[in-house]
Order: structure tokens, then C-alpha cells, then sequence
């Protein structure tokens, strides 16, 4: 899906050209995933408070908050098995994605309940279509999926860097080395 999309927008704007070099550097698999799961994790926020107050009618805040808690959930998993691509499900590994992929969610929640408000009061307090607060509803919006990705990324799915890596294979080898030094020695 990804590589179509990416492939589609080369045919219009070409590979080589100014937009098709950013294209190139901003529209990776993992942007696009991460977009296109995020879509769905709204989705699953929105249906599941659709339901869940036509089952408790009058309830908001609670429906809300397990919406949230539901919607957050399902993009803690598309985000840690399709966006970021961390297979593993070792207890302790798992434990620290999950719980500093919640205190991130946590923090910037907050930050969506409270900004807006504060954009409101700085200026930022004209009505869009018709709606008060919208352009500042909008702009935390957009400041929170980059968070967001940003926390994902670089806090609960950190991948091992290269330098690690190659120090791992580089060990992996001397050891291999050894092995068949030690092999060697006892025939």
C-alpha cells in the first residue's frame, strides 16, 4: 500500500524533481503506515463511543474515556507489529513499549484537553466553519500526531541503533573465530 501510494506520487511529480525528492524523505513506509493506522485508531475511537453512549446514555465522560483507553490500545499494537515493526513479545520488552507508549499517550492527551484552550486566550480564537476554537483544535492536532510519532518512535519502539548492531555481529564473529580455534586445537 505504501510503495503504490509512494509510486503513484512519483508518476505526477516525478522521482527527480524538488516535490518528488521530498516525497522520497517525508513519505516513508513507516509515515504511511503510521498515517493510515492512525485513521483507524480514530475510527476505533469514534465507533466505540458511538456504541458505548448509546448503551450508557448521558454517560460522556466515561464513554469518552474508554474510547480513548480502547482507541489507544488498538494503536499501541498496529504501532508496535505493522508502523515500527517490533515483533517481539518478550514480557520485559513488552512492558516497557506498552508503558512508555501510555505515558506518552498520557502526556499528550493532556496536552489536547489543555492547549487549545491556551491557543484560544493567546489569539488564535476566530471561528472556522462555523466552529469556535477550531483553528486552534486543529493546530494541537497536528502538534500531537507529530508527538506522538516522535515519542513512538524514538522512546517506546527505539530500535537497536546500526553501531549496536554491527557491535553484536562483530562480537558474534570473534566468538565464531574462537569456536573453530578451539575446534581446531583439540584435533
Amino acid at each position: 500500500m505504501a510503495e503504490k501510494l509512494r509510486t503513484l506520487l512519483f508518476r505526477i511529480f516525478g522521482k527527480d524533481t524538488f516535490i518528488g525528492k521530498i516525497i522520497d524523505k517525508i513519505l516513508t513506509r513507516e509515515i504511511i503506515t503510521y498515517l493510515f493506522f492512525g485513521l483507524c485508531t480514530t475510527a476505533v475511537n469514534l465507533i466505540s463511543y458511538s456504541i458505548l453512549i448509546r448503551l450508557f446514555p448521558g454517560k460522556v465522560a466515561p464513554c469518552n474515556a474508554a474510547s480513548w483507553l480502547l482507541a489507544v490500545l488498538f494503536a499501541f499494537f498496529t504501532n508496535k507489529l505493522f508502523v515500527f515493526e517490533s515483533k517481539s513479545f518478550e514480557a520485559k520488552l513488552v512492558a516497557k513499549e506498552f508503558s512508555t507508549f501510555m505515558a506518552s499517550r498520557v502526556l499528550t492527551g493532556l496536552m489536547e484537553t489543555f492547549l487549545p484552550s491556551l491557543l484560544i486566550k493567546a489569539g488564535l480564537d476566530m471561528p472556522l466553519f462555523g466552529t469556535e476554537g477550531l483553528p486552534a483544535k486543529l493546530a494541537v492536532g497536528i502538534i500531537i500526531i507529530i508527538l506522538n510519532y516522535l515519542f513512538s518512535k524514538l522512546v517506546s519502539f527505539r530500535k537497536k541503533t546500526e553501531e549496536a548492531e554491527e557491535v553484536q555481529e562483530t562480537d558474534n564473529e570473534t566468538e565464531n573465530r574462537e569456536n573453530i580455534n578451539t575446534y581446531s586445537e583439540e584435533e
